[in-house]
């Protein structure tokens, strides 16, 4: 049956071409918070929550989108939010804003909060683990990203603070770190506990970097988060530090298109080529359409397998420079220890990745009476 076998070598060309595929749904809550009624006005969020709703709309998401929110309003965005997240492949949360710790747990402040005690903060501010709740529950494999732009001097922590008396050492400085469920990524615009600057231009320098670097073709998110981190360090000097956790299973791209693999050069392109072609005949003296799919199953597989080999060595090198970069630098050696943890952490779910993609082969290969590549 020609037509099937041209159709599914132009799947299959599809696919070595866009690893991994966009998602089909894509939801975000944008929000940004300045004229408090209690704490002054900030400058930069209702721009840095606009900018970032333009940016994130361009790379496809459906935006819920909230300015200056009281705990009303804010409460009702949730609520939408909520509601859109329901079967999203990914769902983004970005917050500009005040936020505060206390006792090592995150909130995000709305501009009619007080905070006079402790008790107002269940009925005046929002915790981030139940945002989080909400985009993880019923989600189980999909992705989750949330941005933080909340760092911020906050007053109304201090007069919190002031009224705990004793238990002020539980509000923290900045936002504490938060160990994520499977499938999350949080970044935060400084480091956990520090508090972030908010810059003299329309944005702050975490969200300009933010919004430039998510429009960027061919960029996946561990690599976005790169050139923030290093632009926001040079217009601070060195002052903020943009820091992230991830429990990402998979790479994620924002652009649609950005998910193609690395430009190959001519020899690879040559053995794709004739991988193409050897495939091509063996779909020839096939029949059977299961086996014809698994073949383009076992394709894709390989392909990913050769792409996480390349991140894998692009890791390491990463590490090497890192070590390079600070031989006789007076920087703390915590600091290089945490940057190659952050990478050697990603080297390992690559790893836990390969390792899966090559059982599959090998059950694949098997099936097909293949014999599949040794382990590498």
């Amino acid at each position: 049956m020609p037509w099937f076998r041209w159709l599914v070598l132009g799947s299959m060309l599809q696919a070595l071409a866009v690893l991994p595929a966009a998602a089909a749904k894509r939801v975000a809550l944008v929000v940004g918070n300045a004229a408090y009624q209690q704490a002054g006005t900030l400058t930069n969020p209702v721009n840095d929550a606009a900018d970032m709703a333009k940016a994130l709309t361009a790379a496809g998401f459906d935006v819920v989108l909230g300015l200056d929110l009281d705990r009303r309003a804010f409460d009702g965005k949730l609520r939408e939010f909520a509601r859109s997240v329901d079967g999203a492949d990914t769902a983004v949360l970005f917050y500009a804003g005040h936020g505060l710790q206390v006792a090592g747990h995150n909130y995000l402040v709305p501009v009619d909060a007080g905070l006079a005690s402790e008790r107002d903060l269940d009925f005046e501010a929002v915790s981030l683990d139940f945002v989080l709740r909400q985009m993880e529950v019923g989600r189980e494999g999909k992705t989750s990203i949330v941005f933080l732009d909340a760092c911020r001097n906050n007053p109304l922590g201090r007069n919190l603070a002031r009224s705990m008396g004793t238990r002020s050492a539980a509000v923290g400085q900045g936002l504490a770190e938060v160990q994520t469920g499977v499938g999350t990524f949080i970044a935060y615009s400084t480091q956990p506990g520090n508090v972030a600057l908010d810059g003299s231009g329309r944005n702050s320098p975490f969200t300009q970097a933010l919004a430039a670097h998510v429009g960027e073709q061919g960029k996946n998110l561990t690599s976005v988060m790169i050139e923030v981190r290093n632009d926001v360090l040079k217009v601070t000097d060195g002052r903020q530090v943009p820091w992230d956790h991830s429990a990402l299973t998979s790479e994620f791209y924002f652009q649609a298109q950005a998910a193609a693999a690395p430009a190959a050069g001519a020899g690879d392109q040559e053995l794709v080529q004739a991988r193409l072609r050897a495939i091509e005949e063996q779909v020839k003296s096939k029949s059977d359409r299961t086996q014809t799919l698994s073949l383009v199953k076992l394709e894709q597989f390989k392909e990913r397998v050769r792409q996480i080999d390349e991140a894998i060595k692009a890791d390491q090198q990463r590490v090497f420079d890192a070590y390079n970069q600070r031989r006789g630098s007076t920087e703390s050696s915590s600091t290089l220890s945490m940057e190659v943890g952050s990478i050697q952490m990603q080297m390992t779910r690559r790893g836990v990745e390969k390792k899966a993609l090559q059982e599959q082969i090998a059950k694949l290969s098997a099936e097909l009476g293949q014999t599949a590549a040794p382990d590498k």
